[in-house]
């Protein structure tokens, strides 16, 4: 693969996933670490990435505010967004994890909606804010500085207290033999304590994430109650999935 063509790769795994590991993207590519080093350092230079250690982060989903032509899957994810609020209903109680879909989601939120939102996601908190009948309830203590989610100990405890109405995941990878993975330790044990304090989840994603794999597991298929994403339910690449007893919106 030339230079060009890694480069462009590497860009795309960026804008779709938020976060990348160098080691990964050494054998999807299959050339040395030290190569994709290189070629995350002149990505970075050129401003294209953020370069941290181990990978690189999206630009656009950590640069606080991004607009709309930034955010990867931006028309896709805005239908997602409307789609998840057709499940809400007033007095709900509603645990969300991060990611930009979360995201456009909070904005979507009906003004005259009347629920409380849990969440760790910092981006995600900001906009439930904003919204005069919505309670706002953050979990947690320490903060990562990669995902913009708090994390560690103080969060899952207190998410292993809830019982929530759904929980809304952003996913980053699925498919019906792995389930749902990603490749962020710390974020991964956080969507384990949300999936075991809800009564329904529902996972949002883009289309182009389905049938893929990340390196760690959040959870079995089996877990999921719900899948939205962008495409319509009869979409053949979601027949699968409906028939696993996945509800597909």
């Amino acid at each position: 693969m030339l230079k060009n063509e890694r480069q462009a790769f590497i860009l795309h795994q960026v804008d779709l996933h938020n976060k990348v590991l160098l080691t990964d993207l050494s054998k999807q590519i299959q050339v040395s670490d030290d190569t994709i080093r290189r070629d995350l350092q002149q990505l970075s230079d050129e401003g294209k990435i953020i370069k941290v250690h181990g990978g690189a982060l999206s630009i656009s989903f950590h640069d606080g505010h991004p607009a709309s032509t930034d955010i990867y899957g931006y028309l896709q994810k805005k239908i997602i967004a409307q789609k998840a609020i057709s499940l809400l209903r007033n007095g709900m109680f509603i645990l969300t994890s991060g990611g930009t879909t979360i995201i456009e989601l909070a904005k979507a939120l009906p003004p005259d909606l009347q629920a409380t939102f849990i969440s760790g996601s910092i981006p995600a908190l900001f906009e439930y804010t904003r919204h005069e009948n919505i309670d706002v309830i953050s979990i947690g203590e320490k903060v990562s500085k990669n995902s913009k989610i708090t994390v560690g100990a103080e969060a899952i405890s207190k998410i292993k207290e809830l019982n929530v109405d759904i929980c809304f995941l952003g996913v980053n990878a699925v498919n019906l033999v792995n389930g749902v993975s990603d490749n962020d330790w710390e974020v991964v044990q956080v969507k384990k304590a949300m999936i075991g304090s809800c009564k329904r989840l529902v996972c949002l994603t883009i289309s182009e994430k389905i049938n893929t794999q990340q390196p760690l597991q959040i959870c079995e298929s089996k877990k999921i109650d719900t899948l939205i994403t962008e495409l319509s339910p009869d979409d053949p690449i979601l027949a699968p999935y409906i028939q696993a007893g996945i509800t597909v919106i």
